[in-house]
């Protein structure tokens, strides 16, 4: 979720105190220009791992129209890669230096599909149209969903309306939504919706049951079979494209942001950094491995206390020419308040990434294999690249964004790989509005917790109406 105007609420140790032990702590956010599949999890250690997480769907309001006529049910299906060592085994792991390897598993809905006696995933009634909401909620492994002898059309992802292509499987990437529809068309049964991992040996699947209504025929045991290699993967991202002629959350239609003609005012090429300090595994950008700090970064700037705590614009927008050691600090950058942006996301390594920035959906607008080149700008797709706020880069390459930085607050850029956020592949971008406005971003909330420096400070003076 966006959280305009609210990186208060974002639920990062850069922006909020932890949640103590027996105690609880009230969210409260507006989903406000918003649509779509997503998913919440806790930020902090590795309790993703052992099943927090769930799935949100934010429904357009009654008088804005929908592409597609109103399915018959809406399902989430949240689908991850699965570890049998417990969460807190995996962090002591990671804390040690260490990876924690391939997953053992994959779960659908938090079951393995191996127990005879689970009941159907859902029941379908035959002639009727469903809406499934698919998300991958794991922490490594990048997914293939797809349904036995049934198509799926691409109607939605990560709060975009888009063109609505039909697919017999898509890939799913760690941190990534989409929705399809699907027609109970087939000879009333039992069918398998598969999930299997991508682009690792040893493959692991799991598989669910979808049932017709009043059917007891079981489902074949030809189950189908994945696709191979990374060519088909990146061909079908290049399908995907946004519906400009939809409605997005308010009666404008998405098209009518023109991103593809507006000037570029800066350019940030982040480079995946992955070296050893003291024998342990890092992960950083450009040279930079993020650790948290003990007091938030948004309270240390908001309480004008960041002496001690972090330092701006440690890293440059460019890769550094030679990889020395990582530099370990809390890294943030900053950028101009409404300024649009450029970033550049490589990925040198053997294995898939999967980056994430808070606050923004941001234009997936391009990717390719090895560095990325000023070249690389004439193969962009500048009119309707899906307007998203996670992306996949593929090993050895590289993947191109776009955005406009109007959204005022403390935000987290990171891989949603969780080992290499965890270890330090992670940043935060400051994004200030000079006129300390209302307009461009709410108070501090009066429950907001307090920690480290920021504890017993008078509050800093209120934002104002604009």
């Amino acid at each position: 979720m966006q959280h305009r105007k609210n990186s208060w609420q974002d639920g990062l140790a850069g922006t909020q105190c932890p949640i103590a032990p027996g105690t609880n702590y009230t969210y409260k956010w507006q989903p406000k220009d918003q649509i779509g599949s997503f998913f919440y999890f806790p930020s902090l250690g590795m309790h993703r791992a052992a099943g927090g997480y769930g799935g949100i769907s934010v429904v357009s309001r009654l008088l804005i129209p929908v592409p597609f006529d109103p399915p018959a049910d809406d399902h989430m299906v949240l689908i991850g890669d699965w570890y049998t060592k417990d969460h807190a085994a995996m962090a002591k792991m990671l804390d040690a230096g260490k990876s924690f390897g391939r997953p053992h598993g994959v779960v659908i809905n938090g079951k393995s599909g191996k127990a005879a006696a689970d009941p159907p995933m859902f029941t379908v009634e035959a002639g009727k149209t469903y809406r499934l909401r698919v998300c991958n909620v794991g922490i490594k492994a990048s997914l293939n969903f797809r349904i036995q002898g049934h198509d799926m059309k691409l109607v939605e992802m990560e709060g975009s309306h888009t063109v609505q292509d039909m697919y017999d499987s898509l890939d799913v990437h760690v941190g990534h939504c989409l929705s399809v529809l699907v027609d109970a068309d087939q000879k009333p049964g039992d069918y398998y919706a598969v999930a299997s991992t991508r682009f690792i040996h040893e493959a692991k699947s799991v598989s669910a049951v979808i049932r017709y209504a009043g059917s007891s025929t079981p489902p074949s045991p030809a189950v189908p079979e994945p696709p191979a290699g990374w060519a088909w993967s990146i061909n079908q991202w290049r399908s995907f494209r946004w519906n400009l002629t939809a409605s997005a959350a308010r009666p404008n239609p998405q098209g009518s942001y023109h991103y593809g003609q507006i000037n570029i005012t800066r350019t940030i090429r982040l480079m995946v950094s992955r070296g050893h300090i003291d024998g342990k595994l890092k992960y950083g950008f450009n040279g930079v491995s993020h650790v948290d700090a003990e007091t938030p970064l948004k309270l240390a700037e908001y309480f004008n206390v960041t002496d001690g705590v972090f330092r701006y614009n440690q890293m440059t927008d460019v890769p550094p020419a030679v990889n020395g050691p990582l530099h370990v600090v809390p890294n943030v950058i900053t950028a101009e308040f409404r300024t649009f942006i450029e970033i550049i996301f490589e990925n040198p390594e053997k294995s898939m990434d999967s980056v994430h920035l808070d606050g923004y959906a941001f234009f997936a607008v391009g990717m390719g294999p090895g560095k990325w080149s000023a070249e690389e700008r004439k193969t962009y797709n500048l009119l309707d690249g899906v307007s998203r706020h996670s992306v996949q880069v593929y090993p050895r390459s590289w993947t191109a964004i776009m955005l406009t930085f109007d959204n005022a607050g403390m935000w987290n850029v990171r891989s949603n790989i969780w080992e290499r956020h965890y270890l330090g592949e992670q940043l935060y971008i400051s994004v200030v509005s000079p006129a300390r406005s209302l307009r461009d971003e709410y108070n501090m909330p009066e429950n907001a917790l307090r920690c480290g420096k920021v504890v017993g400070l008078p509050l800093p003076p209120s934002y104002l109406p604009a």
